[in-house]
């Protein structure tokens, strides 16, 4: 990382400026991402999340790309709220293969009251462990944002999916104003923020360039940014969208990370279809996160052993997360707790 090479942070980027980035010469556009991506991180490190869905189906929005959603019949079965303390054997696990960071996601609009005691839990559980936390269940309140992070939650994750011109044609049932105004609750409570979109959908380069424009230009950069390639699922309304073009996608990558140079860009879903070469220049293109294991909430993830040996290929190792001493203590506190209570208490049918 070299300080002095870093690019001025920028919150004003035009349209022009960032299609303008999309048709440079593919090796130029490489060349600046990767400048960009050596002057604020050490380009040899990637960091690790596992993702857990803690509550699988039944959700009633439209979502145009998701397999959960209750419109759907995508054979899909219903699940019910996980148990607290399967979720923390799930933490443990994902710790255990290397993962630093633990993703729990539920597929509703928003949760309701009663849910917000099982899912503090889960997160408190989890921090004990010595893992970042990250959690994705929908639309937040600013209480229930407050909620969240009183509990210690690290990141909250709600993406934009595509360019405000493009999102009438994947969601019907919210708004991008819906998710702007979440996302405003998220930073007031004090949290991080993991926010991108979806590319691959039938949307054109200029929508792409409208997503990043979202995000690059929020007053504070979104400190994780997936960028997804659709994943095509038999029974949604996308299952025949035409391939993305993997330049395509690359291109996304490297745009999005010149402008939002300190946030984490995340090679998300989609990896499944993604060969070695393509993930790898996808690497150079800037990215420096990646969902690790066998499913990414319910779609197929590369196996976590393919993805440590794409590592040793390349030479790359996984981001370290440093637990200060007083978190550490404090940890420990929350362990002894959970293993003090009666799990098995904190189980209920939420899938209606």
């Amino acid at each position: 990382m070299n300080a002095s090479l870093a690019p001025t942070i920028r919150h004003d980027w035009t349209r022009a400026e960032i299609t303008a980035l999309f048709a440079l010469p593919f090796s130029d556009l490489m060349f600046q991402a990767q400048s960009v991506h050596r002057a604020h991180f050490n380009p040899n490190e990637v960091q690790v999340s596992t993702l857990c869905s803690i509550k699988t189906g039944a959700c009633p929005e439209d979502c145009a790309y998701c397999p959960q959603s209750a419109r759907y019949d995508t054979g899909l079965e219903r699940e019910k709220l996980m148990a607290v303390e399967k979720v923390i054997e799930e933490a443990k696990a994902a710790k255990a293969s290397g993962a630093t960071r633990f993703c729990m996601g539920a597929a509703w609009r928003s949760p309701k009251n009663k849910d917000m005691p099982y899912v503090t839990t889960m997160v408190q559980g989890v921090k004990a462990l010595g893992l970042e936390t990250c959690m994705t269940l929908g639309m937040l309140d600013e209480s229930q944002a407050q909620e969240l992070a009183d509990a210690g939650l690290d990141y909250y994750n709600h993406n934009l999916d595509t360019s405000p011109e493009y999102y009438g044609e994947i969601i019907t049932t919210r708004t991008y104003q819906d998710r702007l105004e979440t996302l405003a609750n998220v930073r007031k409570a004090g949290m991080k923020v993991c926010c991108g979109g979806i590319v691959g959908m039938g949307e054109e380069e200029n929508d792409r360039a409208g997503l990043l424009q979202q995000l690059a230009n929020m007053p504070e950069h979104p400190e994780s940014v997936p960028i997804n390639m659709l994943v095509k699922v038999g029974g949604t309304p996308l299952e025949n969208e035409a391939d993305l073009d993997p330049f395509d996608f690359l291109r996304t990558i490297a745009v999005a990370r010149i402008l939002m140079p300190q946030s984490h860009v995340r090679l998300s879903a989609g990896r499944e279809q993604m060969n070695e070469q393509t993930q790898a220049m996808a690497f150079l293109a800037g990215a420096n996160s990646i969902f690790y294991g066998e499913k990414l909430l319910t779609t197929p993830n590369p196996e976590a052993n393919k993805d440590m040996q794409l590592f040793k290929k390349l030479g790359i190792k996984p981001e370290a997360y440093e637990v200060h001493e007083d978190e550490s203590e404090q940890e420990a506190s929350i362990v002894h707790q959970l293993q003090e209570a009666a799990m098995d208490s904190m189980f209920y049918n939420a899938a209606k």
